[in-house]
């Protein structure tokens, strides 16, 4: 299996600013993602990837993430071997995003 491309929170911050917009996918549980998750972020819990996959945009950027960069990398691999051109793993995740103070939406 190939790597998968890792960005940091600060990177995250940056891409969400550009277009096209990545698709940002949280892999939380919904108790997780209704704590606080980054502005924009679609809740597809790790479990219902492979069941929901088609909800994932192949014409955009698509960003992994969850609560520290774990699931989201497992998530990240498996839409690389589904043949997703441009996929990134947020590394350290919704925790590193919160510990810089970034904001988040609940």
């Amino acid at each position: 299996m190939a790597a998968v491309p890792v960005i940091d929170v600060k990177q995250l911050r940056q891409r969400l600013e550009e277009e096209p917009k990545p698709f940002l996918l949280d892999v939380r549980e919904p108790w997780e993602y209704a704590a606080g998750h980054v502005p924009g972020a679609c809740l597809i819990p790790l479990g219902e990837l492979e069941q929901r996959v088609s909800e994932v945009p192949r014409d955009r950027p698509v960003l992994a993430i969850c609560h520290s960069g774990q699931r989201s990398l497992a998530a990240a691999g498996y839409l690389l071997q589904l043949g997703y051109p441009r996929v990134e793993n947020v590394e350290g995740g919704t925790a590193a995003w919160i510990e810089r103070g970034y904001p988040v939406d609940t």
